[in-house]
C-alpha cells in the first residue's frame, strides 16, 4: 500500500477514533448481540439483525483505520515555510466574483472535512491551489462550473 500523507493533528484523530472503535463500540455491540440472542428465534430479531449489521460496519472501519495508520506518512506542517502552497497550508482565497473569502488548510483524504475547512489533496481545489502563491489566480472545475480564486495568504501553522 502507497504512503497516505497526512498531518499530526489527523493521524491523531484517527488513532482516537480507531481506539474509541476498539475499546468502546466493540464491546458494547457485542453486548447488544449477546442481549439480542436471549430474546429468542434470531430469524425474526430486529434487533439482533440490527446489532451484526453495525458490528460488521464497526470491523470494517477498524480494519480500514488500521491499513490507514500504517501506511501514514506523516507530515510536519509546523516545519513547512513559504507561500507557495503545498501540503498542510492554511490558504485565504477569496472568490473573484463574489468577492466571499474562505480559509481552506489542505490536509490528507482521511482527514479531510470541508465543514471545518479542511480539503482533501485530492479535490479540485486543492490541485488547482498547490504549486501557486499569494496574488495568484485559480480556476476551479466543480460540478456547479468553473469558480475563480485569488489567493491571499499562505500559512503554515
Amino acid at each position: 500500500m502507497d504512503k497516505v500523507p497526512m498531518t499530526q493533528q489527523g493521524f491523531d484523530d484517527l488513532k482516537a477514533e480507531l481506539t474509541d472503535l476498539k475499546s468502546n463500540q466493540r464491546p458494547a455491540v457485542i453486548q447488544a448481540i449477546a442481549e439480542a440472542r436471549e430474546h429468542g428465534d434470531l430469524s425474526e430479531n430486529a434487533e439482533y439483525h440490527a446489532a451484526r449489521e453495525q458490528q460488521s460496519f464497526i470491523e470494517g472501519r477498524i480494519k480500514e483505520l488500521d491499513g490507514v495508520i500504517s501506511s501514514a506518512d506523516i507530515i510536519d506542517v509546523a516545519s513547512i515555510t513559504g507561500d507557495i502552497v503545498k501540503f498542510g497550508a492554511t490558504v485565504e482565497i477569496v472568490d473573484e466574483e463574489t468577492d466571499e473569502e474562505r480559509t481552506v488548510q489542505i490536509v490528507g483524504q482521511y482527514e479531510s472535512n470541508a465543514e471545518s475547512g479542511k480539503i482533501s489533496l485530492t479535490s479540485p481545489i486543492a490541485r488547482a491551489l498547490i504549486g501557486k502563491s499569494v496574488g495568484d489566480s485559480v480556476s476551479v472545475s466543480t460540478p456547479k462550473g468553473v469558480t475563480d480564486y485569488e489567493i491571499l495568504s499562505v500559512k503554515y501553522k
